[in-house]
């Protein structure tokens, strides 16, 4: 068992990420002729692609565009490509997320978009097909990550909130100013990871299969939770909606079974409260995670305080505790790839 490794590393390192990603962004002037043709009728729709956790980082990115009123689809890479091409023409502006800029997907998306198709890569890479042959790249500043996404994850997620407010008209200064407020609280948190991963130990004592839920921009981090639950324990774990949880998954609800709810924004609050509430009259074992405000015990399921734009990284902090302990519970390292690699290079 080896907690204290390149995964947990990665981890506590996610303050640094957030603060060397926010001196990174910036608005270039190829970026800025994006927006502006966006923003003059020049693209009909936006289409947000990616895969695994950098697709599920869309999620918030595409809220906000919705509630801009521009068109906006998410497509995972692998079904754009395959079946849904069709979306891919000069009326098109792609927003393509991968934290390599070299997966396999992403490549074969490049060079099957036609010209006049707008691309804004997001990437972690600065040499990367990605942002070499986006129109506009965005380059978080993570840093070379070892092992499950988790630094990079929150640097993108950051990456895509400053990127929502270039392409809605928005004030990009000021969602860097919220999440460099964030970074100090993120920070905060993982100070007490021991402590944190202790509890949860116990909690989650017994537990062979995880489903994680949430609505709106918390559907980031529930699908992301799963994905990252399955490659650093590799216990099975999935990430839905939260009103998905009820067509189903109620019925699996055992002593083997955990059930996380993201408590989420205040419009869809009392209907996540409900489902806890559900769920624990069944006699499930289920948790909350919502910030302190909602949680005066400051249990390990209490993400820090920080501003809504980026809810959705501090959401994702309990998950990664929870990853820790129930790796440790299972006498595995944390985070090690054994079947799979950091990188998907084959369709």
């Amino acid at each position: 068992m080896l907690i204290e490794g390149p995964y947990l590393r990665d981890i506590l390192d996610q303050p640094r990420a957030l603060r060397a990603t926010a001196e990174s962004l910036a608005v270039p002037p190829a970026l800025r002729a994006v927006a502006g043709r966006l923003a003059g009728g020049g693209y009909r729709r936006v289409v947000l692609t990616g895969m695994g956790s950098s697709f599920h980082a869309l999620h918030p990115l595409h809220l906000d565009l919705v509630a801009a009123g521009v068109p906006a689809v998410m497509v995972e890479t692998s079904e754009l490509v395959a079946d849904q091409a069709r979306l891919l023409d000069p009326g098109a502006l792609v927003v393509a997320v991968s934290q390599s800029g070299a997966s396999a997907e992403t490549v074969r998306l490049l060079d099957l978009a036609p010209a006049g198709t707008g691309v804004v890569g997001v990437t972690n890479t600065a040499g990367s097909p990605l942002a070499g042959r986006a129109d506009a790249a965005m380059l978080t500043a993570a840093g070379p990550e070892a092992t499950v996404s988790c630094k990079t994850y929150l640097a993108g997620l950051f990456a895509l909130s400053h990127l929502g407010a270039v392409l809605t008209g928005g004030d990009p200064e000021a969602v860097r100013a919220d999440w460099l407020a964030a970074a100090p609280a993120v920070e905060g948190y993982l100070g007490h990871w021991r402590r944190h991963v202790a509890a949860l130990q116990a909690e989650l004592a017994g537990v062979r299969s995880l489903f994680f839920a949430g609505r709106g921009a918390s559907l980031a981090a529930a699908g992301t939770a799963g994905l990252t639950l399955k490659e650093s324990t590799r216990l099975h774990a999935e990430g839905m909606s939260a009103p998905a949880f009820r067509h189903g998954p109620m019925e699996m609800l055992a002593a083997d079974v955990y059930v996380a709810l993201f408590l989420g924004g205040p419009r869809t609050a009392g209907l996540n409260r409900r489902l806890f509430d559900d769920v624990r009259a069944a006699g499930g074992r289920v948790a909350m995670i919502a910030p302190p405000a909602e949680q005066p015990h400051a249990d390990p399921f209490a993400y820090p305080a920080v501003p809504d734009r980026a809810r959705p990284a501090a959401e994702m902090l309990p998950v990664q505790m929870m990853s820790l302990a129930l790796a440790a519970n299972r006498g595995v390292e944390a985070g090690k790839f054994e079947r799979a690699t950091k990188v998907t290079t084959v369709e």
